[in-house]
């Protein structure tokens, strides 16, 4: 706690003074209070009866005691006022999102982007809403909260490695403008069915992971993953701080107490070399390489690298040109105060890996055992979607997300630019809001453009196209679906997955500052998914609402609501 100084100069001095005064000297004149007084936190108790020996010496005239005097000018002395120490700056890094906005079909009617299976958006969304904190706009990503839940998709059954499916129903923030799903399932693969895996644990083991929500959760963390490892498996340790090591050599997954043994004895001190780091990780991948099988590495820090390269184009870069070899990267970011998700994100996905975000040791189950097919085994690569949508039946189109995974309109079919990977029984979801032609738009027409004719095909809403290449392919194979107007449904007709995506979705935006959904309030997502629970079998969607809950609580709190103004106070009228 911290003393105010002018208010304890004022005490002391008020202090020396009486007791001057009670010693028969002179006061001396006390400076005028120029400022405003701070009123104490809590009410000052009130100031006990004088000492007899005091009151006694001053009736006679006479000095009063030493110890007397002494007790007489503390008595005197005002309460102290204390403030709370400055909170640490704040050193969490994001990545900047533009939002996607509205677009004419008439001049852009195609929308191509990659893929993405990250998921780390939610869970540090929803640390710092379970810390009472309202995360900022950057932080979140709409397509990866919307994609941290399961969705009962049907799997493929055609052979190919993903199935495709399409919806459409009202968006539930413009019930006028139509909401158009996209769903991947990929082919589900059980985790004894796995390829042999060759893993390489690389760890931060730095003075900045010296906290309980950081390299404790990390260890306990990959100590659940241990557990479901096999004897074909193969796990290397890397560490890396001021410097790097290899803590624990090729390691079969059987050998389960050598691994957990080599865990626990980590620990935290000095700077962060993670270039380094990652470099050793690699050559200890190459080292061990297991043709046909799953080559992985699992990169576990807060992001926060200080020695060597630190620049982010570089670690970048460096990871974009590792991959080549043959082995992927995944990330798992942990702790909170100077944790870089910027870097976390982008290094997954240069890696051709995903992005986690473990806050609890739940998450880490989650992550690391109840997905672990779909956290490793990779099913197919490179996956981009193009849609291409019909000037006769649709005027606009937003896609809701996806921000950094916009790719140009020709980057679809050069299969020299990457993009993102489908895991064993994954399952991904974008989704596109639609004004549908003959209804008012937020793009005013132009005065001097000519419509196009309409084409034949007006009964068709949009043309979805699919690239994606084989674990071992170079080249990409195509796959398409057409939309078609019909397959409009009403919201209530939509199945709990449609309406719990949208309920994701809308509450995203609303989070984000709601530019694009109007009145629509947190109490209307709660609501929409609520209705739309399901089974539930994890428990993710019960939490989700409590997440809605907190943050409504946290909108109406902020100091936006005292003044009337702002998106988080809006949101919670």
């Amino acid at each position: 706690m911290q003393l105010r100084a002018p208010v304890l100069l004022a005490s002391l001095a008020a202090a020396l003074a009486l007791a001057l005064t009670a010693c028969g000297g002179h006061s001396p004149s006390l400076p005028q209070q120029t400022s405003q007084p701070v009123p104490p936190a809590v009410a000052p108790a009130p100031a006990p009866a004088p000492a007899p020996a005091y009151d006694q010496a001053a009736k006679a005239g006479q000095a009063a005691p030493a110890m007397e005097m002494h007790a007489r000018a503390m008595v005197a002395m005002p309460p102290a006022y204390y403030l709370p120490a400055p909170a640490p700056a704040e050193r969490e890094r994001y990545g900047a999102i533009e939002e996607n906005g509205v677009r004419l079909v008439a001049q852009a009617p195609v929308s191509t982007f990659s893929i993405d299976v990250d998921t780390g958006s939610y869970s540090n969304m929803r640390r710092m809403l379970n810390a009472g904190r309202v995360p900022p706009a950057d932080a979140v990503r709409v397509e990866e909260l919307v994609n941290y839940f399961p969705y009962d998709y049907a799997q493929p059954a055609d052979g190919r490695p993903f199935a495709v499916h399409t919806a459409l129903a009202p968006a539930p923030w413009h019930p006028a403008n139509v909401l158009l799903r996209i769903g991947i399932k990929g082919k589900d693969m059980a985790s004894g069915a796995l390829p042999p895996a060759n893993l390489v644990f690389l760890v931060d083991v730095s003075g900045s992971m010296n906290s309980p929500d950081k390299l404790p959760l990390l260890k306990s963390s990959l100590k659940l993953l241990v557990n479901q490892l096999r004897a074909q498996d193969r796990i290397t340790l890397v560490t890396y701080a001021s410097g790097t090591r290899v803590a624990l050599a090729p390691t079969p997954g059987s050998d389960k107490t050598a691994i957990s043994a080599a865990i626990d004895q980590l620990v935290a001190g000095g700077s962060t070399a993670g270039a380094s780091g990652i470099a050793l990780a690699y050559q200890a991948a190459q080292q061990s390489y297991i043709a046909g099988g799953i080559n992985r590495v699992l990169l576990a820090t807060d992001g926060d690298f200080n020695v060597g390269v630190t620049d982010f184009r570089q670690l970048k870069s460096m990871v974009e040109e590792k991959r080549k070899s043959g082995v992927s990267l995944s990330t798992l970011g942990f702790g909170t105060g100077n944790y870089n998700e910027q870097l976390m994100e982008q290094l997954a996905d240069a890696g051709d890996g995903a992005y986690s975000y473990i806050d609890n040791l739940m998450e880490g189950n989650k992550v690391l055992v109840s997905e672990i097919s779909s956290t490793l085994a990779t099913i197919a690569r490179d996956v981009k979607i193009q849609v291409e949508f019909n000037p006769a039946t649709v005027k606009e189109y937003r896609l809701i997300g996806y921000e950094n995974r916009m790719l140009a309109r020709e980057d679809f079919n050069n299969d020299k630019v990457d993009a993102g990977d489908i895991g064993a029984g994954h399952t991904v979801t974008a989704l596109y809001e639609l004004t549908l032609a003959g209804q008012p738009g937020l793009v005013d027409p132009l005065r001097y453009q000519q419509a196009a004719p309409a084409p034949a095909r007006d009964g068709e809403l949009a043309h979805v196209k699919l690239r994606y290449k084989l674990p071992a392919a170079s080249t990409s194979q195509l796959m398409d679906v057409i939309v078609a107007r019909q397959a409009i449904r009403t919201l209530a007709q939509g199945d709990d997955d449609f309406r719990f995506a949208a309920a994701v979705a809308g509450f995203g935006q609303v989070l984000r500052g709601g530019k694009f959904t109007g009145d629509w309030r947190y109490a209307d997502a709660r609501a929409l998914a609520q209705g739309a629970r399901g089974a539930d079998r994890f428990g993710y969607r019960g939490e989700f609402l409590k997440l809605v809950d907190l943050a409504q609580s946290l909108a109406t709190a902020s100091p936006a609501s005292a003044t009337g103004g702002g998106p988080a106070e809006r949101a919670a009228r």
